[in-house]
């Protein structure tokens, strides 16, 4: 095997293709990047869980003093009311410690945010002067011990109180005990306190409070108590804990009234009638949180790539029949391992770019419509579920592909791995996020028949499952006959983006059919007057269903990535840079279509020749763009100060270069020893010609 494959034409411009990675806040990422790059801000491997939130505490100040962190806060409080190139900056921050980038997250991302996103004018000049200064540093009581990803059910209450005027925050049991909060254990003065609000005997769903909880000195005020997470399995800069409240009184007015109020007299009153719509409007408002975290996995991914990818190819190992040994990079299995990630980290890219436009047209006020506003939660719900898993896979798959050297704490392969293992269930368990996007997908489905009663949607969509299966059951006979065991022909199809667009839909749309009715056909025996017979038998199919439904969900998040992919390459005007992103872009379609190929078989979307076809052609694929993929990871703009990894600084190729040189230098010099297998060879082929010189006399 040859050191290097011959480089094909064309090439990328490394510049262009990183200027559309960075996007529309390429401004405020770099300037995110620089401030990553200072050694103040950067992870000590091996210190002490104390040490580390000290110090983590003390970058939150150098943040301050940089004005990183304004940038979401309206103008005349000292902020720049720019929302995008807020989450844009913040992504960026994983690069400098996690600890630093949740933690701060905390702070201005949450604990802020619900203030002014939930807060009114008064509690603005109030609070948020000191909350971004850090004078008043706060926690994020939303999720509870017993209630996770369920917020509308949880146990902690706050009841109104008419003859003073003021809220009692309580937690009843153990199972409302606030957790998993960052500022809770040390350094939070204050909370922003999630609890059900009662007032005149009547539960009006949860309510956001401001609630202190500690003297500027650190001591838990009357009522409060605090207990510490201890060591976690990453982020352990942040200080984890819990917080309960015994009886807590609070001023009426420190309800964060934007879309709920209570009156002195205890009448409550809110511009949105509907419960339920209250609820879920309040809990988007602070969806930047997902929005951050897609982001900032996606940040991970190409960190671990440029890393993996520079060190594969320097490192060498097992002679190649050049005489020296193989590239890691130029095998085969390794190409495997990392490329198709290459294509993925792309393609979350470009998917992020697309969420965070269209949240910063919701917050800026230009796109803020209730439509954009439930697309951009189901965007949200879409993207960090896949982001945040791919950052595991890509992070793990690189460490082994760096083997020891991987799992050395310096190269940041294993440390990155650590603390971004919960961003999978913080901000939202993953399965559950896919399961809202899912009942979306169910939702806008049912839209299509709206008007039509339930017969008609039955036979609608039996119709249209069955036209596709005897439609493609069809094609996929033809497919074989047509393709004649050619790669080339049987793929030629599927290499056009339209095709490659139209089956991933098609998947999307026929398992959501498929769910559709099965939901439809539960209750089908069920009389109407049996309510509660209806209810259970819906609750039954809904939990039968919810694999399902959850994987149709991630294949429609799928086809999303690739959308955006697609179009971030048609934005893109140089030949050779749109012609290498296209052949990536097909890597990842067609990826997505080997790993989902038993639905495609089974369903008879493609037959089994193109199924092989396809294969062979993504090992095509991955071979020709081995040769691009050290610049498509320098296309990600990620400099030796914001890597810090020692094996992606070029010190193999230093180590492998000094090893040849040695070698050649004592071949030249004779000193070098002969092998005993060329000795034997040697000794072999003597003896063959003392026979051959003794046969011939």
């Amino acid at each position: 095997m040859s050191d290097t494959t011959s480089q094909p034409e064309p090439r990328i411009k490394v510049d262009t293709v990183s200027d559309a990675l960075l996007g529309k806040w390429k401004k405020e990422r770099l300037e995110s990047r620089a401030l990553a790059a200072d050694p103040r801000l950067h992870t000590i491997n091996g210190q002490s869980m104390d040490e580390h939130r000290a110090r983590v505490m003390e970058q939150l100040g150098i943040l301050v003093e940089h004005g990183a962190i304004q940038r979401a806060y309206p103008g005349d409080l000292g902020g720049s009311d720019n929302h995008g190139g807020n989450i844009a900056a913040f992504q960026e921050l994983v690069l400098a410690d996690p600890s630093l980038q949740i933690k701060s997250g905390v702070q201005w991302g949450l604990f802020g945010a619900a203030i002014l996103h939930l807060g009114t004018r008064p509690h603005h000049e109030q609070w948020l002067p000191d909350v971004m200064s850090l004078k008043l540093p706060g926690a994020f009581a939303m999720t509870e011990i017993g209630h996770g990803s369920d917020v509308a059910s949880v146990g902690t209450t706050a009841t109104y109180d008419p003859e003073t005027e003021e809220f009692e925050i309580h937690t009843p049991f153990t199972g409302a005990w606030k957790e998993f909060l960052g500022n809770a254990a040390l350094h939070g003065q204050a909370a922003v306190v999630f609890a059900q609000l009662i007032t005149r005997g009547v539960n009006h769903g949860v309510h956001a409070f401001f609630v202190p909880i500690r003297t500027p000195q650190g001591d838990l005020l009357p009522g409060v108590g605090a207990e510490d997470d201890g060591v976690k399995g990453g982020l352990n800069g942040i200080d984890n804990g819990r917080l309960h409240f015994s009886h807590v009184r609070i001023p009426r007015t420190n309800l964060l009234n934007r879309y709920g109020d209570v009156a002195a007299d205890g009448t409550y009153s809110s511009s949105i009638e509907s419960p339920g719509r209250r609820f879920f409007t309040m809990i988007g408002t602070l969806v930047q949180g997902r929005v951050s975290l897609d982001g900032s996995a996606v940040r991970a991914m190409q960190a671990a790539l440029a890393i993996a990818i520079r060190y594969g190819s320097e490192r060498r190992q097992f002679p190649g029949a050049s005489g020296r040994e193989t590239v890691l990079l130029d095998y085969g299995q390794h190409q495997r391992r990392l490329i198709p990630r290459l294509a993925q980290t792309y393609a979350m890219a470009f998917a992020d770019e697309r969420l965070l436009t269209v949240f910063d047209e919701v917050f800026s006020g230009v796109g803020d419509t209730d439509e954009n506003r439930e697309d951009l939660e189901t965007l949200a719900a879409a993207f960090k579920p896949l982001s945040t898993w791919a950052a595991l896979d890509t992070l793990q798959e690189a460490r082994e592909a760096c083997g020891g050297a991987g799992f050395i704490a310096k190269n940041r392969l294993v440390g990155l791995r650590a603390d971004l293992d919960i961003y999978v269930t913080f901000e939202g368990d993953n399965n559950v996020l896919l399961q809202l996007v899912g009942k979306r997908l169910l939702t806008d489905y049912a839209k299509q028949f709206a008007g039509g009663d339930k017969a008609a949607l039955a036979k609608a969509a039996a119709s249209q499952l069955g036209d596709r299966v005897s439609r493609f059951g069809l094609r996929q006979l033809g497919q074989s006959i047509a393709d004649l065991g050619r790669v080339s022909r049987s793929v030629e199809s599927m290499r056009s983006p339209e095709s490659q667009r139209e089956l991933l839909t098609d998947r999307v749309e026929t398992m959501v059919s498929e769910i559709a009715v099965a939901l439809r056909d539960a209750t089908k025996n069920v009389p109407k007057s049996d309510a509660r017979g209806r209810a259970a038998a819906n609750e039954d199919a809904f939990n039968a269903q919810q694999h399902k439904l959850i994987e149709a969900a991630r294949a429609h998040a799928e086809l999303l990535q690739w959308e955006a992919f697609t179009d971030g390459i048609a934005q893109i005007s140089d030949p050779g840079s749109k012609q290498v992103l296209t052949w990536l872009r097909d890597l990842f379609g067609l990826g997505l279509i080997e790993r989902n190929a038993a639905w495609y078989l089974v369903q008879g979307r493609i037959s089994g020749q193109r199924a092989e076809a396809v294969t062979a052609y993504i090992d095509r694929l991955i071979g020709r763009l081995r040769g691009h993929a050290l610049d498509l990871v320098d296309a990600f703009g990620l400099t030796p100060e914001t890597l810090r990894a020692e094996i992606a600084t070029g010190i193999e190729a230093e180590r492998q270069d000094e090893a040849h040189a040695y070698v050649e230098a004592a071949q030249a010099a004779g000193t070098w020893p002969v092998h005993e297998k060329e000795l034997r060879k040697r000794a072999q082929q003597e003896e063959r010609a003392r026979q051959r010189a003794s046969a011939t006399v």
